[in-house]
């Protein structure tokens, strides 16, 4: 392991989540018990470009995990003008930034107008073969940043009354599942006090069977040229990698296709800001929820560098972000004592 560990990586990519950027003073999340630091929230941004800036190897891109300006905004008129204010942070270096939409992206703007902004990041992804895309305005590609290895950007989104209009299939559809499980007239309310059913609220979302059969096709062709993909979601997909509140609503249909295929070794999301992990011995998987940055008090950091290796990915986190090695599939036997 020691040689190992002197070894360059084949390549790194930085990664981060939650900024929730506004120009406001701090104020606290949605049950009061929780600061959020709202401008500060770009300092930390800033920390972060300059680590991975200054870095002796520099990431080949950047994971953005979602929600990268906060919902208060759109009461300020200010969505437009946040925006602008961290794509300019992030475009303060050449590396390519990949988005991923979360539930405040929604909150500030509508599915059509996301599709035409600089959140679309899709045009990142990977053109060589058929299918990169999963749907007309599902928000979901892959793209591969070196031989052997792909990631897969997912909408967790897709299925929800967020971005969706009203009027749509697509909203009647999703109120109609949500109020299978939620009978409270505010459905950002947690249809319980504990357990699973938590999940279905209002600020979370879900993936379309159009989407799950796109990523069922993507992994078979993974499968069949043995490449490691690693699966970036806004919402976590698996129960023992974040609180029930912050989890997916079909998590269990996500999780059955990735235990159909052999080529997923890990599943990153944000959300949460309090942060989760869990290896899932079953599958070899590791589940990343990354903290958030919106509730790091300024004087602290959330942000990570990923380096990738032939068997492993090593997370160098900095600040709130721990430090975790992710052992791939052949070496099982060894990652309940390294995985963190």
């Amino acid at each position: 392991m020691d040689d190992c560990a002197q070894q360059r990586p084949l390549f790194t990519f930085g990664v981060i989540a939650d900024i929730q950027y506004a120009d406001i003073d701090d104020g606290f999340n949605y049950t009061r018990t929780r600061r959020r630091y709202y401008r500060s929230s770009l300092q930390l941004l800033r920390n972060a470009q300059e680590s991975w800036s200054e870095s002796a190897v520099k990431p080949e891109f950047i994971l953005q995990l979602g929600d990268i300006i906060d919902g208060f905004n759109k009461g300020h008129d200010a969505s437009d003008r946040a925006l602008d204010t961290v794509l300019r942070q992030f475009g303060s270096s050449p590396v390519e930034v990949h988005h991923v939409w979360g539930n405040h992206e929604f909150y500030n703007f509508s599915r059509s107008s996301l599709l035409s902004s600089k959140l679309n990041s899709s045009l990142l992804g990977d053109r060589s073969r058929s299918g990169a895309r999963a749907g007309s305005d599902i928000y979901a590609y892959h793209f591969s940043p070196f031989p052997g290895f792909t990631f897969v950007v997912l909408d967790a989104y897709d299925v929800s009354l967020l971005g969706r209009e009203e009027s749509s299939e697509e909203y009647r559809s999703a109120l109609s599942l949500i109020k299978q499980h939620n009978n409270n007239e505010d459905l950002n309310c947690p249809p319980v006090l504990e357990g699973l059913q938590q999940r279905f609220t209002m600020f979370n979302g879900g993936f379309s069977k159009d989407q799950l059969d796109w990523l069922d096709s993507v992994l078979s062709s993974a499968d069949e040229k043995q490449q490691r993909v690693t699966i970036v979601s806004h919402l976590p997909v698996h129960p023992c990698s974040t609180t029930p509140i912050c989890l997916a609503w079909n998590y269990d249909e996500l999780l059955a296709i990735i235990s159909s295929h052999s080529s997923v070794v890990c599943v990153m999301a944000g959300h949460d800001h309090d942060g989760g992990y869990y290896w899932d011995k079953d599958t070899g998987v590791h589940h990343l929820t990354l903290e958030g940055v919106i509730e790091t008090p300024p004087d602290d950091n959330a942000f990570g560098t990923v380096s990738v290796y032939e068997d492993r990915m090593v997370l160098k986190g900095s600040g709130r972000i721990s430090n975790r090695e992710f052992l791939f599939s052949q070496c099982h036997s060894d990652t309940d004592d390294r995985a963190g």
